[in-house]
């Protein structure tokens, strides 16, 4: 390679393997594991979801970065995200919403992204040998230890057993009432009494929160630690299991006595994507790690009870075994794909979770009834 196009970063896997181009955002390192998304929009809300902690994003659509970034588009404070991959070097925004560009969002926020990567190749081998462990560097001299890097990517110990959720949880509890963005106003505000809903915050994207405060519900966010008690000193009328990262086992150590107790409460419950798992996980059933999970805005699921296909937003690495699914607990959604688990309910209870995420940010909102349907379960409770 000549000198001039010396790459100035490197993403190394486990294996050995290489990829060198062209390094943008913060300079540094970073281990992690490597997933892909398959979403034609919305890079910012997956760089800002907190379910990615601990993983870099290869983004297979090669338009990164087009259309800038705003904070309005932010799913947590900051980026979570360990760093992207991506085919073409980010290009100049071109949008109206655009408060800035993407190359030096990244800078400031600390996170690394590599461009100039062939990410068809690199999705194939994903898909392939399993989501692998890497280092991802970028030294604007170009300058690398690759034995280092491939030491780093092997020693790391990975995402099984990791319980993420306690790092990107809410430090104190507070109180949400922005709603669901609408043209031509932007975010809207919640007023008048809503159904009162405890959100549990496993790492807990905006949009779900501004989805509950669009359906009718007063919301008051907790920690990923509260304790039983703590949830029922707010007298809920439904309780939300959030999204987050990590082994959902690992979480579930101090998650799952807390949801069996508010079980025992009859109270309505609705969980998502982690939350998901940690509702199956409280009923008794088990979690796996997939080979490299479910990324991507266009994943169709039927509803088994209905024949109903969604096409939903999904970013998830682990599953929930439909085969240890006890007496009692129907499954309710299975991916289309590969038939793996995407939703539970208990039967005659108002208690039900999914896999996939009906708030969307980015992707289809096919599944926003599910809110509703969760609302409607606090408005019988009232009736009777």
């Amino acid at each position: 390679m000549p000198n001039s196009d010396k790459p100035t970063a490197c993403l190394a896997l486990a294996d050995g393997t290489l990829f060198y181009g062209k390094g943008f955002g913060a300079s540094g390192e970073t281990v992690a594991e490597l997933c892909f998304n398959t979403a034609m929009t919305g890079y910012q809300e997956i760089m800002t979801d907190p379910s990615y902690a601990g993983q870099v994003v290869t983004f297979t659509f090669p338009h990164i970065g087009n259309v800038g970034v705003t904070p309005e588009d932010d799913e947590a404070a900051e980026p979570v995200a360990a760093g992207m991959v991506v085919k073409w070097d980010p290009t100049e925004p071109s949008n109206w919403r655009a408060a800035g560009d993407l190359v030096h969002w990244l800078e400031k926020n600390g996170r690394i992204g590599i461009g100039g990567i062939d990410t068809r190749r690199l999705t194939r081998a994903i898909r392939q040998q399993g989501a692998p462990h890497v280092a991802l560097a970028h030294d604007p001299e170009g300058n690398f230890d690759i034995a280092a890097l491939v030491a780093k990517a092997r020693a790391w110990s990975g995402l099984v057993g990791l319980d993420l959720a306690k790092d990107v949880t809410c430090a104190q509890s507070y109180r949400w009432d922005e709603t669901r963005w609408a043209w031509p106003d932007g975010y809207g505000k919640r007023e008048g009494d809503g159904f009162r809903v405890v959100a549990i915050d496993y790492g807990a994207k905006r949009n779900i929160l501004r989805c509950l405060a669009s359906a009718g519900c007063d919301v008051t966010v907790l920690p990923a630690t509260a304790t039983a008690e703590e949830v029922l000193a707010h007298n809920p009328e439904g309780v939300f299991l959030s999204n987050g990262p990590g082994d959902p086992a690992a979480t579930g150590e101090y998650a799952v006595p807390m949801i069996k107790d508010v079980l025992s409460r009859d109270l309505p419950v609705f969980g998502i994507c982690l939350g998901h798992q940690m509702l199956a996980l409280a009923v008794g059933a088990r979690t796996i790690k997939m080979n490299h999970g479910h990324h991507g805005a266009n994943h169709p699921v039927k509803d088994v009870e209905t024949g109903k296909v969604e096409i939903t937003s999904m970013n998830h690495g682990f599953a929930v075994d439909a085969q240890t699914l006890p007496k009692g607990v129907k499954e309710t959604h299975v991916s289309l794909f590969d038939g793996s688990n995407c939703g539970i309910r208990l039967e005659g209870r108002p208690v039900f979770s999914v896999q996939h995420h009906p708030e969307a940010s980015p992707g289809p909102q096919d599944s926003f009834y599910l809110f509703e349907r969760f609302a409607q379960a606090m408005r019988d409770r009232r009736a009777a």
